[in-house]
């Protein structure tokens, strides 16, 4: 008898032209966080001819589709992520902008499309239990800080991260368990215990502008201050404990306005990622505190804006090994290559995971470094065709038997937060936007931090 397995496989591979057809449509058109408008006309009306009814984010780019069994059960979310990069230097991005997907997201929203058109299949529902939410998602790719910020200031969103304004405006409230199936540039699906959180970084450092060779004297020269404060942030580098994986990597984006002419203003932006928020917290005091005695050292001052970034990601074990076994069955065991290293990247999936059960995998189809200009995808149906196959799987195993296993998770699974609103108000209290240093004269320079 034909499986409700069998019938969601066999319907990803009838729809493979319109998976593969999504992924060059949106390769060709790329776009980047909260300016995906073309790519969510183009999903959108693709899910439409599929019989479904698209529920938008409104204000910003994303929606989302409901598939309900008739059968209670588990509530299951899975993603496909909408932007691109920014890498001008990639033959193929767009000229004007610069954008190219050099990380694959392109190929989830073509894999996301697949699972939706066999979730549609005739009898593709049977035997199970329970409730689906696909969503199209804005915005993971941590980039345009200034961009994002100015939506933030108007009021349009709350949080830089797509998955992160989708949990505040209650596309997940009642989701109890989610997945997502990245691009990687490795064969086989892959998947580790975890990756990197991060808090964003913007430290202005402000001086006194002097003639640089007539009255250098007269003048407070920001870009010396800005120096010595990411030198003295090198220099506790080595307090970072190993075993947090802490990552700091600052840059300078604005150094001066002439050569001849101390400059009073400069911008440094940087990430600091690590393992857990309270490593964090805590390495990221560090460099405040670096960032301070550098301003302070020469007279300067230092305008210190810290935003959560994104949390770290901690996959739930149970979904992890189910997953594991999913692969095995649809790709071989050949193919499937989990492990327990840790990843030093970042993603607002981390954010999902501190409420719920949740899991990030990796497929492979892609060659050339991530985010890179040689970045292409060389395996179309293994990293869209492959990927909507192994996530039809896993619903089918997550819901089948009355949500059996899916049930299993969740009873077994344990969160950092019980629930949304407690987890955003946490992150909330991390954000940080004050001067650094001040001045009493004949005194000194005091820390405000």
């Amino acid at each position: 008898m034909k499986t409700s397995l069998d019938t969601v496989l066999q319907a990803v591979e009838a729809y493979q032209d319109t998976i593969l057809a999504a992924e060059r449509h949106i390769w060709k058109n790329p776009e980047s966080g909260y300016k995906e408008w073309k790519t969510h006309a183009y999903l959108k009306a693709r899910y439409e001819e599929l019989g479904y009814t698209v529920t938008e984010a409104g204000n910003i780019p994303g929606f989302w589709m409901d598939i309900d069994t008739g059968r209670p059960g588990p509530r299951i979310a899975v993603f496909g992520e909408l932007d691109s990069l920014i890498v001008p230097t990639h033959p193929e991005c767009d000229p004007e902008t610069g954008a190219v997907h050099a990380c694959g997201h392109h190929c989830q929203s073509a894999a996301l499309l697949g699972v939706a058109a066999a979730l549609k299949a005739p009898g593709a529902l049977d035997n199970l239990s329970g409730f689906v939410r696909l969503i199209a998602v804005p915005a993971e790719e941590l980039i345009e800080l200034g961009f994002r910020k100015q939506l933030k200031e108007q009021g349009v969103i709350r949080y830089f991260g797509g998955k992160q304004e989708f949990m505040a405006r209650g596309v997940l409230d009642n989701v109890d368990i989610a997945i997502i199936i990245h691009t990687t540039n490795s064969p086989g699906l892959h998947c580790n215990a975890g990756s990197n959180g991060c808090v964003i970084k913007e430290a202005t450092f402000m001086g006194v502008s002097s003639h640089a060779g007539g009255s250098p004297h007269r003048g407070v020269n920001a870009l010396y201050a800005a120096n010595c404060g990411m030198q003295a942030a090198n220099c506790v580098r080595e307090t970072f404990p190993d075993a947090d994986h802490i990552r700091f990597h600052p840059i300078i984006t604005k150094g001066g306005d002439a050569v001849n002419a101390i400059p009073d203003r400069v911008v440094t932006e940087s990430y600091l990622r690590a393992s857990s928020m309270e490593a964090i917290a805590r390495e990221n005091l560090k460099v405040n505190r670096a960032f301070a005695g550098g301003a302070a050292a020469m007279g300067a001052q230092v305008h210190l804006w810290d935003h959560h970034g994104y949390a770290p990601l901690m996959h739930d074990p149970n979904l992890k090994e189910l997953v594991r076994q999913v692969g095995v069955e649809v790709l071989g065991e050949e193919q499937v290559k989990f492990s327990n290293t840790w990843g030093t990247g970042c993603t607002d999936m981390g954010d999902v995971s501190c409420v719920m059960p949740a899991l990030h995998p990796e497929i492979g189809g892609a060659t050339g470094p991530d985010h890179s200009k040689d970045y292409y995808i060389t395996d179309p149906v293994t990293a869209c065709v492959g990927s909507a196959k192994v996530q039809a799987a896993i619903l089918v195993r997550l819901l089948e038997n009355e949500g059996a296993e899916a049930k299993r998770i969740l009873s077994e699974g344990r969160q950092d937060y019980p629930t949304i609103p407690e987890y955003l108000a946490q992150i909330d209290a991390l954000c940080m936007d004050k001067q650094a240093v001040v001045y009493d004269e004949g005194r000194g320079a005091w820390l405000t931090f």
